[in-house]
């Protein structure tokens, strides 16, 4: 029994170690205070971590924006990392919370902070911050010409709202326009509306699939036409289930995706899939390719992505010998109901991450502040159709002159490009945003997943009937795990799965326990049997 006794001492000893450190690492960091003051004289050395299209303007401005600020505060460094993608931008957060070496500043989407946030006092609420007299925007001690609180545009600001808390402050802001072929469209014995509408996208583009007895089509003369590509699919789903007023998610993240009303946007896609009129970006390739060659009329993309639509588009990725010229048209969205236009607001924020120094959090903050300036705003949204964030930058003289130049060139007044842009500015109070948590960036993949599945079925000649419908909802529902996404009513998160390290110490105590067990189930034996021998 001396083998046992040890052995549960020493096990004993473990998950007593074990649970402080254990309870150590749970707990993470304290919440961040903002501090009475801003040392100047000590070193600060900060991350920002953002996302660029190898656009090297957009490179240049983040570098003349982190060598401004660092003349006005020579105490922070900030180094630059890039990406090309918002995707890896989230996964390496991801991986980097893990392990203690998340960057102080990231450019990312309000959906992937709601996952950053499962993790204790990762990211910092801006409340605090905003409310600050002494560093809040254009604070007494801010020692730069920074926007007030009341010059964010609200709308925009809303969004990186997360359980009524501000994570995040939006950096730039884009909606999805629709770019149009509008020569093609006349040619084929139509006019534009002033809105437009999804029956008429169905109704023209139907009429561009005719085709000669050679197998070219009428309207382009070439062995190749998709009159419709979306770009984005999720934004797609999206934006048409909400003007039907129709289930998406609940405020408190109830997922509503797989509802009749998305049955039938279905149905309609797979009926004009099957006609040839209608693509997608994942699965016929970029829509500006197709448009700029005169084998698209209808190129639905984010506003930001106005400088490669068009014949002249100054980033233009076709060959000259392919270009096909054509009067280029910027229209929002189709919509079902034209009184009540719905369009999706969209574009990065910046987010700040926790740290042990508070002074090294408010210097993240500076910079990240420093980014809604004027100089920054103004000439960021110049390079592509992006719109400031801030009633300053919006309002200011310079940008007004810029938004009156458009078509005076190809490259900084591109006229397609400022089209686009004033598209948003004039819609504002139109856009809407879908409800933040954790889980909400797997809805929002698998809306799309919904339409290219079908779009893919219809391609393949498979059925598309109610049978597949029900299997198509329980393999995207199974495949992004939207159940272990819901929330309960009172907006509680269901558990996931419980850490290695908690895993470890649940099994310890339990083998514990099994060990007292044993122990005394000895000791009871053996106390039964001196007894017995000495009767």
């Amino acid at each position: 029994m001396m083998n046992l006794k040890k052995m549960l001492s020493i096990i004993l000893l473990c998950a007593v170690l074990f649970s402080f450190t254990g309870c150590h690492g749970s707990r993470g960091m304290e919440p961040f205070t903002v501090p009475e003051s801003f040392d100047t004289a000590q070193n600060y050395e900060i991350t920002f971590w953002a996302k660029n299209d190898t656009n090297k303007t957009q490179t240049d401005i983040y570098r003349k924006a982190i060598s401004d600020f660092e003349t006005v505060y020579p105490n922070i460094t900030v180094n630059l990392r890039l990406y090309t993608d918002y995707g890896k931008i989230y996964n390496d957060v991801i991986t980097n919370i893990a392990t203690g070496t998340t960057p102080n500043v990231c450019i990312t989407y309000p959906d992937h902070i709601a996952t950053y946030l499962t993790g204790d006092n990762v990211v910092v609420p801006m409340d605090e911050l905003f409310a600050s007299e002494q560093f809040g925007f254009g604070g007494s001690e801010v020692q730069f010409d920074a926007p007030a609180f009341e010059e964010i545009i609200p709308q925009f600001l809303d969004e990186c709202t997360i359980d009524g808390q501000h994570y995040a402050i939006p950096f730039m802001r884009s909606t999805e326009a629709c770019y149009i072929n509008k020569t093609y469209v006349e040619a084929l014995g139509f006019t534009l509306p002033d809105e437009l509408t999804w029956d008429f996208i169905w109704e023209v583009s139907e009429a561009a699939v005719k085709k000669d007895d050679a197998g070219n089509y009428l309207i382009n003369n070439q062995k190749v036409m998709i009159p419709f590509i979306y770009k984005s699919t999720d934004n797609m789903m999206i934006q048409m289930l909400y003007q039907k007023n129709a289930g998406y998610s609940g405020e408190n993240g109830e997922i509503n995706l797989f509802n009749d009303d998305t049955t039938d946007i279905l149905y309609t896609i797979a009926e004009h899939t099957k006609t040839g009129v209608f693509s997608t970006f994942k699965i016929s390739g970029y829509p500006a390719n197709f448009l700029n060659a005169g084998q698209c009329i209808f190129a639905v993309d984010s506003t930001a992505g106005a400088t490669w639509m068009g014949t002249n588009a100054p980033l233009c990725d076709i060959s000259k010998e392919a270009l096909v010229e054509f009067e280029t048209a910027v229209m929002p969205v189709p919509q079902f109901d034209t009184h009540n236009p719905k369009m999706i607001s969209q574009g990065p924020s910046v987010c700040i991450f926790n740290k042990q120094d508070s002074g090294e959090v408010l210097a993240s903050w500076l910079f990240a502040q420093y980014l809604l300036t004027n100089e920054v705003q103004i000439a960021y949204s110049e390079t592509e159709g992006y719109v400031p964030v801030t009633s300053k930058a919006q309002n200011s003289s310079e940008y007004q002159d810029y938004l009156s130049r458009g078509g005076e060139n190809n490259t900084t007044y591109y006229d397609i490009k400022i089209q686009a842009s004033k598209l948003l500015l004039e819609n504002i109070e139109h856009t809407f945003v879908t409800p933040v948590f954790n889980g909400s960036t797997s809805l929002r993949d698998a809306s799309g997943q919904l339409i290219e599945n079908v779009t893919k079925s219809v391609k393949r000649k498979e059925t598309i009937d109610g049978a597949y419908m029900e299997n198509l909802f329980d393999n995207v529902n199974s495949l992004y795990r939207l159940d272990q996404h819901s929330k309960t009513a009172a907006g509680k998160t269901e558990l996931g799965k419980l850490p290695p390290a908690s895993v470890l110490l649940l099994l310890m105590f339990a083998l514990t326990w099994l060990l007292i067990i044993l122990y005394a189930i000895s000791d009871f034996v053996k106390n039964y049997k001196n007894k017995q021998n000495k009767h």
